[in-house]
């Protein structure tokens, strides 16, 4: 008999779970990807859930749990924007680092992810989120909610131009 499909909870990651959250970064970057690692992984999994803790007020991690092992993640990037002579509180987002494990991946755990970070975008008032995604995930992120914008360019700074 096979085993039954767990129950994906999509949820607001919490602290001690943070350490989970950012491995799935480095499953994501050395595995998925093939980059060459610059540190061990207990030393990056240590640093990065540091990381997540010093900017636990502009980016929030949502994990996909399925029972006590978290199988996926999305972050929202809050930003503020400068006032307005109209709103002087003024945010924008981001969703970051959305990433499934792959034998999770085809359930809408994904889609999922990025509904709960556009959801949690609206009630902080952020007035917009974007997202800098891969060829292959932007019928996924279309499905659930984003489409181009005429006004949105991206300049990649990491190159001379």
């Amino acid at each position: 008999m096979g085993e039954a499909t767990p129950t994906i909870e999509i949820r607001t990651a919490r602290d001690d779970e943070l350490e989970h959250v950012v491995r799935l970064r480095w499953i994501w970057n050395i595995h998925d990807r093939g980059q060459q690692p610059g540190m061990t992984e207990a030393e990056y999994v240590a640093a990065a859930a540091g990381w997540a803790r010093q900017h636990a007020a502009s980016h929030i991690p949502f994990v996909a749990a399925a029972g006590s092992d978290i199988v996926g993640m999305a972050w929202l990037a809050l930003a503020p924007r400068v006032p307005t002579t109209s709103s002087l509180a003024r945010l924008s987002g981001d969703l970051q680092s959305c990433y499934v494990l792959t034998p999770y991946r085809g359930r809408g755990i994904g889609g999922r992810l990025v509904k709960t970070v556009l959801e949690a975008a609206r009630d902080h008032g952020a007035e917009h989120v974007t997202v800098h995604t891969s060829p292959e995930s932007i019928a996924m992120y279309a499905r659930n909610g984003f489409e181009p914008h005429p006004r949105l360019l991206f300049a990649d700074t990491t190159s001379s131009a």
